[in-house]
């Protein structure tokens, strides 16, 4: 008598059973959630951190002798996608991948669903070559190539536009050689500034910090930077390339006849009844124009010290020395963690009448109502170094510097602050003590740095996980130790599961991460005796100080974030070199 067919479910645990992915009590946790909740078993099983989606879709991929592919390093052609309607991929759960003679090859989570091959073999006429990827990768294809609400809204706007004249000079692979009366002809109708519109208002609607415009041989690339990560969402016709180029430059007041040398500017407007300012910087590259627009969204910003996210430790910290009457603060790490919306803050807890503040910033970010703020122009002379020495003519209290660059600068703000005034600034370093060492390179001598800096803050953003679809799981022994966590069953972190809230995700919005570094009287007399960056932080170490990483397991417990972003953004012992 032959064998009853196994299940899909049947094979998956028989799979990664073989490969001792699973174990036996893991089946029974795993079939008990199913039972209660449904659901696919795979989701669930790598829902509770059993196992992660690359070893599921390896596993599978070597039992049935199915090929992997990774879907985000894969460009689809258009024509390949417009072989399987919108309707069939969602349903199935598939994407079109390649197609050579009469073999199409199709994408899929689930190789065993012998059902949805067929329908799409009979469909399309082809014989079907299957290649296996995980259930997320298969997501993010689906929602980039078959986006078709707004790349169809985009085609036909575009489809709008003059087909002849003007038009058809934009197209050519030379873009310099449309004249620049061409162009405002050209960005004055209405198709163009609907695109436009629509980029701006998508990128806000969708959080985005940033929206990137790139030209390649033939498409446009358009992406938005949600929660720190680049995702591509459009890929509209390169013809409109000059005029949304231009239309951006000339609500930037930039020069739209310049296309070989890089310009910056900021626009305003207003979107969903509320204010929103815009940065915009235009580069050349060997496609066209490239554009990258810094959206400063006030509704989106925690100007806060208590709502930034940062432990009870490094916070108590910065209110201290924000209290102090003078003296250096200082907040370091990369482009784009957070560290001015911290001085901000900061600016903000100590803002009172009595008070006379000033900034000096490139450009100003975000207006402090009571706070007078300055953005420098180098190419008029108005430097920080130059800005600084006017503002010690202003009787200030507090200065804040946006960041510190050079020599001259630095060493206007530390004169500054031995003369009675609080200065905050940022450098551009990744950990606090290895700002000490940044400002010795720069040519400060050591006894200046003890005498006016209080307090070096580093910083990282990190996700948030999901409230809506958060789910919990067991950090693994080998996790656990690179953590330098003790392996136990206490240790229990969290992760999304991706739903409609976080875009399948899995993260909602972001939290920040500090390290704050207070110069002690032992600390000072190690920078004096110019220490080497690994004393002063084991110094720091032994008299309290938190680094990223610990800060950033104490997210990870606490539900806040996830293992993965806590070892993406940090740096723990085990990781530094000896």
């Amino acid at each position: 008598m032959a064998e009853k067919p196994l299940s899909i479910k049947d094979r998956i645990i028989k799979i990664l059973s073989k490969k001792k992915l699973l174990v036996e009590n893991d089946i029974k946790k795993a079939l008990a959630i199913q039972k209660e909740k449904g659901g696919k078993l795979s989701d669930i099983l790598v829902g509770m951190g059993i196992v992660s989606r690359n070893d599921l879709v390896s596993a599978i991929s070597e039992e049935l002798s199915i090929p992997p592919i990774d879907l985000s390093r894969y460009k689809i052609s258009p024509n390949i996608i417009k072989r399987i309607p919108k309707k069939i991929v969602t349903n199935y759960r598939v994407i079109p991948v390649s197609k050579m003679e009469n073999f199409l090859t199709i994408a899929t989570a689930d190789p065993l669903n012998i059902l949805a091959m067929d329908d799409i073999a009979a469909l399309t006429g082809c014989k079907i070559s299957v290649v296996i990827a995980s259930d997320k990768e298969i997501e993010d294809a689906i929602s980039l190539y078959y986006n078709v609400g707004a790349h169809e809204a985009i085609e036909k706007i575009i489809g709008e536009m003059k087909p002849e004249g003007d038009i058809e000079v934009v197209e050519e692979k030379d873009e310099s050689s449309v004249s620049s009366a061409q162009l405002v002809e050209l960005i004055q109708e209405a198709p163009v500034v609907k695109v436009t519109n629509m980029l701006l208002s998508g990128g806000v609607r969708s959080r985005a910090s940033d929206i990137l415009i790139e030209p390649l041989e033939d498409v446009l690339r358009i992406r938005y930077r949600v929660d720190g990560i680049l995702k591509e969402v459009e890929r509209p016709a390169k013809k409109i390339h000059a005029a949304l180029i231009s239309r951006l430059k000339v609500i930037s007041n930039l020069n739209i006849a310049e296309r070989r040398l890089p310009q910056d500017g900021r626009f305003k407007a207003k979107i969903d009844d509320r204010e929103v300012d815009f940065r915009i910087s235009v580069i050349p590259s060997s496609n066209g124009e490239k554009v990258a627009l810094r959206i400063l969204d006030k509704s989106q910003a925690t100007l806060d010290l208590e709502k930034l996210g940062f432990e009870k430790e490094p916070l108590d910290a910065l209110k201290k020395a924000a209290a102090k009457p003078h003296g250096m603060i200082l907040s370091c790490g990369p482009t784009g963690c957070g560290k001015t919306t911290t001085l901000y803050s900061v600016l903000k807890h100590v803002d009172s009448p009595e008070k006379n503040i000033i900034t000096a910033e490139d450009p100003v970010e975000y207006q402090l109502e009571g706070i007078n703020q300055l953005t420098v122009q180098p190419a008029i002379g108005l430097t920080f170094a130059s800005s600084l020495r006017s503002f010690l003519r202003q009787d200030p209290d507090v200065i804040m510097v946006g960041e510190i660059r050079d020599f001259e600068t630095v060493d206007i703000a530390i004169k500054a602050a031995l003369t009675g005034h609080l200065v905050l600034s940022t450098l551009h370093t990744t950990t606090a003590s290895g700002s000490i060492v940044r400002l010795v390179n720069m040519g400060v001598e050591p006894f200046l740095i003890t005498s006016s800096v209080i307090i070096i803050a580093a910083q990282r953003l990190v996700r948030k996980i999901c409230d809506a679809c958060k789910e919990s799981y067991k950090i693994d022994d080998i996790t656990s130790k690179r953590l330098g966590l003790k392996p136990g069953d206490k240790n229990i972190a969290y992760k999304g599961n991706g739903c409609k809230a976080c875009r399948k995700t899995g993260y909602k919005g972001r939290v920040g991460l500090v390290e704050t570094l207070v110069l002690s009287p032992e600390i000072r007399n190690l920078i004096l005796e110019n220490a080497q960056e690994h004393k002063l932080r084991e110094q720091a170490r032994r008299e309290g100080m938190h680094t990223l990483r610990e800060n950033g397991i104490k997210k990870i417990l606490g539900g806040v974030t996830t293992v993965e972003e806590i070892l993406r953004v940090t740096i723990g012992e085990q990781d530094i070199p000896a």
